[in-house]
């Protein structure tokens, strides 16, 4: 029995004709999901999810740098601040 990743409905797919890199959808939340493997067992993901997955995290990983840069900037403007002109 197969539930869909995303929200993990119970799917009702003949397993035996599932191939490697086909799609089905989920009935419940309509996911487009694909076949990434049959064998040894069969592995389903959502189509651009580990695509979304990864924007997230390099999202995460600049907004740190940002944050960063921000704050050595507002060092570097305090450091200005001391310098005589």
């Amino acid at each position: 029995m197969l539930s869909c990743p995303e929200c993990d409905a119970v799917l009702d797919v003949a397993e035996a004709e599932l191939e490697d890199g086909g799609t089905i959808s989920c009935e419940e939340c309509g996911a487009n999901l694909v076949v990434v493997t049959t064998d040894p067992a069969i592995e389903l993901r959502v189509e651009g999810g580990e695509d979304l997955e990864d924007d997230e995290e390099f999202e995460d990983e600049l907004g740190d740098e940002e944050s960063e840069l921000d704050d050595e900037e507002e060092a570097s403007e305090e450091d200005d601040e001391d310098w005589p002109h």
